[in-house]
């Protein structure tokens, strides 16, 4: 017979039994059907706790409504950020409620969300704009700025540390990307719920036009603003004008730099009544002119002052001074340097980076053509490849790795100022030579936040600067002044009283019959230490033993001394160049664009 083999029922896997991975069970619900399942468990959340779920709206509309008005409202100023300014009626609600109930769903759905988005971008450029005119006095410019922040988290990392910096990075590109989302949701919001009570929603666009209008026409002000506003349109017209303006200046600047008065001499006509001198050429960071006139400051700056301008007579050293307007001003000192070496006015980044990489005759380069002087730069505060040298006519740079500094940072500033000017002497000033020397010399101490600030040590103790170890371990710490407006103006007064001390002292110890030394401030410290509406206005000193040094510039009737007075000429930083030239028997010989 044959044998019959039972039928055997496959045994069913029990609860316990691990999913096969294979199989297509085990792959789980689809992402469609997993939105469906939280919506849908939504919506029951909503029928079981009706009251919750109608705070829950409320809350939300109203949230929505505050950051779309809020954000329409906003200024782009620090200054003008008051309670009074939300107190008005934004035209762009008016016209975009109008828009949103006039369009089907899908349609609408889409007008909401690009609104939103774009008043999210236009939020940020705003906040951007309230930081660049509280540090650099000036508005954030889409096309030149974006590369300014990558220098900004860099100063946060001197001067907080490098977790505050990524921290601060890290928070800026959250609340970005936050803005743009919550923006345009709010807007979709706010246009569903215009739809869903279209006939409410309607006489209430139309009452408020009307008000709108009114208020426009006749001047109506609420809190001393006006009630009728369109300032988000004027913001967003500004950035658009800005934009096209950086263009067309890019264009123009381009030929102007290809003119220039003295560019067609030739090297031996250029600053002939110089011959044998040692020209030393020296930017002390952010001293404008604040430090002299403000009451904060000017007590203890003009107090150094007095005591260098007598202590450089003694050793034999006069002075005359006079005030250039920067074309920078809290910031970017590089646009300063330019400017001022260069006869040109370099106010933005695209027009530094056009005029360097041409062969405009800057001040510093006019000794390099002669070829009777040896040129070289101190830049403490360059730590990557600097190109621009070249430019600058410098055929020696000694940067914040070249000059054996073995001592702490001060904040942003690589050494103190005057391990900077001994280094100098040391490596460059102090050595026997065949040429006089011409220099370009940066000194840092005075940048900000101006805590903890060096203090002045025995020239014949500076060292390798392990000697400011403990200087700058029990200075002032950056997080204990940075808010506070008055301690930075007390600080930063004494970082000058320092930077100043230490140039003058060096030039006591060091200079010779043949030393002239030109030094001047690149910019004015921020709005928060110099004051809103400060000019930008920076002090500017020739130094020099030989009396034919400073009778060469008697007609530009500077004020005796380091402290010029109130009332002393007043010129433009791009204006220096050739007057200098000019004044030490340089003869004009231009080249046209």
């Amino acid at each position: 017979m044959p044998v019959i083999t039972p039928f055997r029922r496959s045994p069913r896997p029990s609860d316990d039994a691990p999913d096969d991975p294979d199989t297509p069970a085990a792959a789980g619900p689809a992402p469609l059907e997993n939105l469906r399942t939280r919506l849908a468990h939504w919506r029951s959340w909503r029928t079981r706790h009706p009251r919750a779920a109608l705070v829950v709206r409320r809350v939300t509309t109203a949230f929505s409504a505050i950051l779309v008005l809020g954000s329409l409202l906003l200024p782009n100023t620090l200054v003008a950020l008051e309670p009074n300014r939300f107190a008005r009626i934004p035209g762009e609600a008016v016209v975009a409620a109008v828009l949103l109930l006039c369009l089907p769903r899908v349609p609408r759905l889409v007008a909401a969300a690009l609104f939103g988005t774009a008043l999210g971008a236009l939020t940020v450029l705003n906040l951007l704009d309230m930081g660049f005119t509280e540090y650099l006095g000036r508005s954030f410019n889409l096309v030149l700025d974006w590369g300014l922040l990558d220098d900004a988290q860099s100063f946060v990392a001197d001067a907080m540390g490098g977790a505050a910096a990524t921290w601060a990075a890290v928070g800026a590109v959250v609340l970005a990307v936050l803005l743009l989302v919550l923006m345009a949701l709010a807007a979709v919001r706010l246009g569903e719920l215009l739809a869903a009570h279209r006939e409410r929603a309607a006489r209430g666009a139309l009452m408020a036009a009307t008000v709108w209008m009114t208020s426009a026409a006749l001047g109506v002000q609420t809190f001393g603003v006006p009630l009728a506003t369109t300032s988000a349109s004027k913001a967003a017209r500004a950035q658009a004008h800005r934009v096209v303006d950086t263009l067309r200046d890019e264009a123009a600047f381009a030929k102007e730099a290809k003119a220039d008065r003295f560019g067609g001499r030739s090297g031996d006509q250029l600053v002939p009544d110089l011959r044998g001198k040692d020209m030393i050429f020296t930017f002390i960071e952010s001293y404008g002119r604040s430090a002299i006139e403000d009451p904060v400051m000017a007590p203890g700056v003009g107090r150094t002052l007095d005591a260098s301008t007598a202590s450089l007579a003694k050793a034999g050293f006069h002075a005359r001074s006079g005030w250039l307007t920067s074309a920078t001003y809290g910031g970017s000192s590089w646009l300063g340097h330019s400017t001022f070496l260069s006869g040109l006015w370099v106010d933005n980044q695209q027009r530094y980076r056009t005029v360097t990489s041409g062969d405009h005759l800057t001040l510093t380069k006019a000794f390099e053509k002669t070829g009777d002087w040896d040129t070289v730069g101190v830049m403490p505060g360059v730590q990557k490849a600097w190109p621009e040298a070249d430019w600058y006519g410098l055929d020696k740079v000694y940067d914040a790795f070249d000059v054996g500094y073995r001592g702490p940072k001060f904040s942003w500033s690589t050494m103190p100022d005057q391990y900077a000017l001994e280094a100098f002497q040391r490596l460059e000033h102090g050595r026997k030579r065949d040429r006089p020397l011409m220099a370009e010399v940066i000194l840092t101490s005075s940048h900000q936040p101006w805590a903890p600030i060096p203090r002045m040590v025995g020239w014949d103790e500076v060292g390798d600067g392990s000697v400011y170890d403990g200087i700058e371990a029990s200075g002032v710490k950056a997080s204990d002044i940075i808010t506070d407006s008055t301690r930075s103006k007390e600080e930063y007064g004494r970082s000058i009283q320092y930077s100043v001390t230490s140039l003058t002292q060096w030039l006591e110890r060091y200079g010779t019959d043949d030393t002239v030394l030109v030094f001047l401030g690149d910019h004015q410290p921020l709005a928060r230490v110099s004051g809103d509406g400060a000019s930008r206005d920076v002090p500017v000193s020739i130094v020099a033993k030989d009396p034919k040094v400073l009778d060469a510039i008697d007609d530009w009737n500077w004020t005796e001394g380091l402290e010029p007075a109130k009332d002393a000429p007043v010129w433009r930083m791009s204006a220096f160049r050739d007057r200098f030239l000019t004044a030490y028997g340089s003869v004009p010989h231009p080249t046209k664009g």
